[in-house]
């Protein structure tokens, strides 16, 4: 299975830079939030950020341009059932990383790749609350996302070698530096 439509859920820091190194690489974007007020506050995030990397001569302003058009947000995780792989970058907080994921097996498309860009959760913990333990990674971004190049994937002890491989080459595409833990 091809990674072609990312969503991400959380539009803070770290959510709003996995979108944006997402969608400057061409990949759809779907970033929700529990509220419209934090995503508008994500995307302004985003769009500073990009309007640096332009004055800076890193982009184009049609690269700018196009990565923006290829992000779209939504208040709620119903809005993800047709990503590919699915990113959360929420708190820190085990219940609520557990209900979330608990949320997306039900959501997501069976074949779905569901992530959690933790770093300090057990991903076997939190791939429990799921019925698709096989396809549940860590992918933990180095903060910030669009300037740290590293990307730590860490698999639960029921991950598959191809969801492995599949989120390693979505890193790569991202212009990311994946270092897979075992």
């Amino acid at each position: 299975m091809a990674i072609e439509s990312i969503g991400v859920v959380g539009s803070g820091q770290m959510g709003n830079g996995i979108a944006q190194v997402a969608a400057c690489c061409g990949l759809g974007v779907t970033m929700v939030d529990i509220e419209q007020d934090l995503l508008d506050r994500g995307m302004v995030a985003i769009r500073g950020s990009l309007d640096r990397m332009v004055a800076k001569e890193r982009m184009s302003g049609k690269e700018a341009d196009d990565a923006l058009a290829l992000i779209e947000t939504a208040v709620g995780l119903g809005n993800l059932s047709d990503c590919d792989l699915v990113v959360e970058a929420i708190p820190e907080i085990p219940d609520l990383k557990f209900s979330t994921f608990a949320e997306l097996d039900a959501i997501c498309k069976p074949e779905a790749i569901l992530a959690s860009n933790t770093s300090s959760i057990s991903i076997n913990e939190i791939a429990s609350h799921t019925g698709r333990p096989d396809r549940v990674i860590g992918m933990h971004f180095m903060n910030p996302v669009p300037i740290m190049r590293l990307v730590e994937i860490i698999n639960g002890s029921e991950t598959s070698p191809e969801v492995t491989r599949e989120v390693i080459s979505a890193s790569e595409r991202m212009g990311k530096t994946p270092l897979a833990c075992m």
